[in-house]
């Protein structure tokens, strides 16, 4: 049996071997007559063989080509998540903890790493921040806030009354000194069975809301710390944060006095994580180091500069935004000096000014009449201001000099155009015969002791925070004609001040135009201030990143931040949805 399968196994071998020999000599004569021996050919039909090769190459392209745009028709190039941001600022950084920001780079720090009870919205207007809601009571005197559910501090810890209530109870310490204990002055404060925080204040405020824009430090962190020493504490060099960043890292240059504080997007921010993934603040000494680390293109954005000082920036990397804030340039007059005290004379100047002539200094700005505007509250009768009229001015001054010289000192700081806008009133007062001198300083808080507080000087030319809503109390009344209180004028009136105080507690929108309207007509006729141009925000920023939205209503500078989420560095392709 094994024989027989061994000699069939051997005759099929032998079977197949000539077989495969057999189909190895027709296939190469196969080749050679149909490829080797067609060769010669070739040239007779060579132009076919073009067009078709073009044919195909034609329909490869037009394959490519329709892939291509079918790609571009469901996707398209734009802002995506991820990327850094870096912002220059002026001004030293001695502290991060937010109770005692002061300096422009502090406070940016501030509101990027702290959320606020209350903030303001796109529109302007203050609206809940870590409060989930806050309630006013009928008499306007007691304000109520809740806290949102499942706020978070960048460390994960939970975000709680307990640190609303320590915050405040720093801040109403007078050993802590913070920058808002006016804010809370006189108020009591009061946690509820129900998990509410109640404020109550000693008479009606109808924007206590805006006062309650107050940032929260975290318990867990600075209750072991000494009230006199908070500023010392450990936090204020790397804190745990609420807001849409927490601090990251710091780094100092080695050639000069410059910082960078670097960011990173908190992912327990309560209006959610950012797209940037981290945000420097670069902190200069001075708008020369701004300019300088613009036309290097060492930042991405800065808020420092003006108008005049952008003109210096060199580089078209770079694009502006030009916002109205909430915000006057004004000539306070010092009412207690003893050229001023004179009202006839203030009159007199008002008339004598051309204050078209000192607007267009700072032409992007829009012209402001009164201490209010329109988007504060409407009303709907305004004073009379008065014609320009420079000869009836000089000689009513003349007049009132009586032949003896009137010396007039004009202080203001060096931002913005106030400068400029100092030297030409300067002029202006000279051509009316008056002598005038002018100062300008750097805004430090040796200005602030030594010019603000001492009202060392006849006229200030100065920017003042206006506010979301109207309240000329502080920069007004008699009671802040102090050292330590905004009456820039020192203006002091019986009748202005019951006015103001009215418009402060009503919470009618009607009866507080109605006296603001009459305080209007004081403001005119006692000319303790003439108002020259609105505030506003010059925001550079380098044409390939996404800063804040063109739809945003600035009350402060500050308030670009509103929409810092959605601020983007990088750029990818994002499909369409069909």
């Amino acid at each position: 049996m094994a024989n027989s399968l061994k000699r069939r196994g051997q005759k099929f071998i032998k079977r197949f071997s000539k077989t495969s020999i057999k189909v190895s000599e027709e296939g190469k004569e196969h080749i050679k007559e149909n490829i080797f021996e067609r060769v010669s050919h070739i040239q007779n039909i060579r132009l076919l063989i073009l067009e078709w090769s073009l044919m195909v190459l034609a329909l490869i392209m037009l394959s490519v080509a329709q892939a291509i745009w079918f790609g571009s028709s469901y996707a398209e190039d734009t802002f995506v998540a991820g990327g850094s941001y870096i912002e220059a600022t002026v001004g030293r950084i001695n502290s991060m903890n937010p109770l005692f920001a002061t300096t422009s780079s502090e406070k940016t720090l501030s509101r990027l790493m702290f959320a606020t009870l209350v903030s303001n919205d796109y529109s302007g207007h203050a609206g809940p921040g870590l409060a989930e809601s806050v309630r006013v009571s009928d008499d306007g005197k007691v304000w109520t806030v809740k806290l949102r559910d499942n706020l978070k501090w960048s460390d994960g810890a939970p975000l709680t009354n307990e640190d609303v209530m320590f915050t405040l109870g720093l801040i109403q310490a007078p050993a802590v000194n913070s920058i808002y204990d006016a804010n809370l002055e006189n108020i009591k404060i009061a946690e509820t069975e129900a998990g509410e925080i109640t404020f109550t204040l000693p008479t009606a405020y109808a924007d206590f809301l805006s006062a309650l824009e107050i940032p929260i430090v975290p318990k867990h962190e600075l209750e072991d710390s000494g009230l006199k020493t908070l500023v010392e504490d450990e936090f204020s060099n790397a804190p745990v944060t609420s807001g849409a960043f927490m601090f990251n890292a710091t780094q100092s240059s080695s050639t000069s006095d410059d910082v960078i504080v670097y960011l990173s997007a908190n992912p327990y921010y309560y209006s959610g994580k950012p797209d940037l993934t981290s945000f420097g603040v670069h902190a200069y000494a001075d708008k020369e180091a701004v300019v300088a680390a613009m036309n290097a293109g060492a930042v991405t954005a800065t808020a420092e500069l003006s108008g005049s000082d952008i003109e210096r920036v060199t580089t078209r990397s770079f694009t502006t935004k030009a916002t109205p804030i909430d915000a006057g340039v004004f000539a306070f007059f010092n009412t207690t000096s003893g050229t001023l005290k004179n009202v006839e004379l203030r009159r007199a100047i008002k008339s004598g000014i051309n204050i078209e002539s000192l607007r267009e200094v700072a032409p992007e700005n829009a012209a402001l009449d009164y201490p209010l505007l329109s988007s504060q509250i409407a009303l709907e009768n305004y004073p009379a201001l008065g014609a320009y009229d420079f000869e009836a001015a000089k000689t009513e001054i003349a007049r009132i000099a009586g032949g003896e010289p009137i010396n007039i000192n004009i202080a203001t700081v060096n931002s913005g155009y106030l400068p400029e806008v100092a030297a030409k009133m300067c002029g202006e007062l000279t051509a009316l015969g008056i002598n005038c001198g002018m100062m300008t300083y750097e805004e430090t808080q040796d200005f602030v002791a030594n010019v603000i507080s001492k009202r060392s000087y006849d006229i200030l030319i100065y920017e003042i925070e206006l506010g979301a809503d109207p309240d000329l109390l502080p920069y007004y009344h008699s009671s802040q004609a102090t050292a330590a209180g905004l009456n820039l004028s020192n203006y002091r009136n019986a009748l202005v001040d019951d006015l103001l105080i009215g418009a402060r507690e009503t919470l009618d929108y009607t009866l507080r135009a109605k006296k603001y309207e009459s305080f209007l007509e004081y403001w005119v006729s006692d000319v303790p201030a003439i108002g020259i141009y609105q505030g506003n925000l010059t925001y550079l920023y380098n044409k390939n990143v996404r800063a804040y939205g063109d739809d945003v209503r600035l009350v402060t500078a500050l308030d670009r931040f509103v929409d810092v989420p959605a601020w983007a560095a990088a750029r990818g392709s994002k499909n369409l949805t069909p």
